[in-house]
């Protein structure tokens, strides 16, 4: 039996529906009260189990009978009044998995680390997986948060667990787009005027699905793979949405001396409405960095191909059209 942690959440989701397709026999795990709304169509097929990654009694109970784990649970969020809880979620969570694991005898972890968690320096033009970590001002605290994770993982294949881990870029989907990546789509529908220079590396939500389906099977352990379509920029990224959206795209360039005024302009607003900064310094500091992630390994070892980035944006932004329509997105800023 297969347990997906984080089984809710945006990839979550995604891997959720890509066993069912599969008929495989699985426990769907998420924290007591999150919303199950991504799966609302799903969901006569789903056994859920209410387990919370930071504690490990109620992990040991999820995790009976289990043979095999997908990690996909984890905190995404570049915000600075949340690195406790980035660091906590991400490290102390994925060593309770890896600890679980083993006390229980599971055969197999495939762990959702970030390309977030590969090393980079200022000047690097690619990263690849074996790029090794470096602490610079250009990882952010969830950067380090999911290298750390990454080092719980290896020390699980050390121990006995057979591993491996796929490092996703922003994966595009069809979501609550007032969380995580999905946000890049609301800020095209709410016709935001600014954009800024340098390159989104992408990843379709269901490609990243499929190789974790892939990855589990493959026999492949102690092991990276980054999952990355390509690389666009921004300002093509958004006038593409803003065009399957019907919408005036973003027009004002802003460089990074109006980025860093940008985020503490955003940081004061969050703090008065009490919602997530869209902008903080580190994400400006990001937006900034002109690399892209090679993806030749894992498309060689899986004889894989990646989907081409304009069906991904007609998918998604039909869903989230459609889902306006009827008006079952909030509008919550």
């Amino acid at each position: 039996m297969i347990a997906v942690t984080g089984a809710n959440g945006l990839l979550g989701s995604f891997v959720v529906r890509k066993l069912i397709q599969q008929n495989e026999t699985f426990k769907a795990i998420k924290r007591e009260g999150s919303d199950v709304s991504l799966l609302d169509d799903v969901n006569n097929k789903v056994t859920w189990c209410e387990a919370d990654i930071l504690d490990t009694v109620n992990l040991s109970e999820a995790f009976k009978d289990v043979t095999q784990v997908i990690h996909t649970a984890a905190a995404v969020s570049f915000n600075p009044r949340r690195a406790a809880q980035v660091l906590d979620i991400n490290v102390q969570g994925t060593r309770n998995v890896v600890n679980t694991c083993l006390a229980q005898g599971i055969q197999r972890l495939v762990h959702v680390s970030s390309v977030a968690a590969l090393g980079r320096q200022k000047g690097d033009k690619s990263v690849a997986e074996n790029n090794k970590w470096v602490d610079t001002p250009q990882n952010s605290v969830y950067a380090k948060a999911k290298y750390l994770a990454e080092l719980e993982i290896f020390r699980g294949q050390e121990e006995g667990i057979s591993t491996v881990i796929i490092s996703p870029s922003v994966i595009l989907a069809e979501a609550n787009w007032n969380l995580s990546s999905a946000q890049l789509f609301k800020y095209v529908w709410d016709q935001k005027p600014f954009y800024f220079d340098g390159p989104l590396n992408y990843v379709d939500v269901i490609d990243v699905a499929d190789l974790i389906y892939a990855l589990l099977y493959s026999g492949i352990e102690g092991e990276r793979f980054i999952a990355s379509a390509g690389k666009i920029s921004f300002k093509d990224f958004f006038d593409r949405v803003a065009k399957e959206f019907n919408k005036k795209g973003p027009s004002i360039r802003l460089t990074k001396n109006l980025l860093g005024i940008g985020a503490f302009a955003e940081g004061l607003r969050s703090r008065i409405a009490g919602v997530e900064p869209r902008l903080t310094r580190e994400t400006a500091r990001l937006a900034g960095g002109q690399f892209i992630f090679e993806n030749q390994k894992i498309k060689n070892r899986l004889n894989f191909e990646f989907r081409p980035i304009d069906k991904t944006l007609q998918r998604c932004c039909a869903y989230y059209a459609e889902k306006m329509k009827s008006g079952k997105l909030a509008e919550r800023s």
